[in-house]
């Protein structure tokens, strides 16, 4: 059951990435932050006044942390989706257990089993592949941004992990980063004239990244909960498979053969780094 709520979520955050795309068209990346983070503010603040739950925290300041980490590299990769090809920037984003691995094995000093830094190096290999034949000279900002989202996504996830080893309920973890987030994206909000006369079909596509968002994240808890790491782990990279298969439904997005090896490389060089790190950086992406 476990590994059905994670390929749940992964189908839920590709048909998040497509909302954003399309979005891409007429709002700004930092609006479809906005609201991606108060749609899920509004539904996780509903579920804490119905249980009475406190928000109240001694950890602020790893909230904060968390939380502007989370809204950069979620802006980051927004500004990816609307520049490359989707495949392209959901694989540069889920480069983010490589460096949480990376963070984990040379900051903090963790032990890591034989094996670890040749998946690592497989891993950026993977990614100069993916981007040397299959982007064009304008679309190397996206391809920044794409992999910039990964870098900071390790930070938060390292955040996160804090978070839980401190006790905090994945609940208040995830309110606090939404609301972030919809605080970070209020003054692109504000500046759009205002909400520059969005239609119907907007705003379909405001409340598909902000719903799609939200079911992606209560599936994927779901699926750390009840089911184990490793597997939960390896199953969202299923993501990349689902946002292929949009980007060349929708699109008609076809990456090269090299392209698609460096895809390969990076998910399983994401695999094994979870693997072969002592404590799995993957448990992390739960919030």
């Amino acid at each position: 059951m476990a590994s059905l709520w994670m390929i749940a979520a992964s189908l839920l955050f590709a048909c998040m990435g497509v909302c954003v795309k399309l979005g891409s068209m007429q709002f700004a990346a930092a609006e479809l932050v906005f609201w991606r983070g108060f749609i899920a503010t509004l539904l996780i603040g509903g579920y804490v006044l119905a249980r009475r739950l406190p928000l109240a925290t001694p950890h602020i300041r790893t909230h904060l942390t968390r939380g502007v980490a989370g809204f950069v590299s979620l802006l980051m990769y927004f500004y990816a989706i609307s520049m490359i090809p989707l495949a392209a920037a959901v694989t540069l984003n889920y480069t983010s257990p490589i460096f949480l691995a990376l963070l984990l094995a040379l900051w903090l000093r963790e032990p890591v089993r034989r094996g670890f830094y040749a998946a690592l190096l497989a891993g950026f290999v993977g990614v100069v592949l993916l981007l040397q034949p299959t982007l064009e000279r304008d679309q190397w900002l996206g391809a920044v941004f794409g992999l910039g989202s990964g870098i900071i996504s390790s930070i938060a996830y390292l955040n996160v992990r804090k978070l839980g080893e401190l006790g905090e309920p994945e609940w208040r973890t995830v309110f606090y980063f939404s609301a972030l987030s919809a605080l970070g994206g209020l003054p692109w909000l504000l500046s759009a004239s205002p909400f520059h006369a969005i239609d119907q079909r907007g705003w379909l596509l405001l409340l598909g990244v902000g719903g799609f968002g939200v079911l992606a994240q209560l599936c994927m808890t779901a699926a750390y909960k009840h089911g184990k790491t490793l597997v939960s782990a390896s199953l969202a990279y299923s993501t990349v498979i689902f946002s292929s298969a949009f980007g060349m439904l929708l699109w008609d997005e076809n990456l090269p053969w090299q392209g698609w090896a460096g895809v390969v490389l990076i998910v399983g060089a994401g695999v094994l780094a979870t693997m072969l790190s002592r404590r799995s950086p993957a448990a992390s992406v739960t919030a």
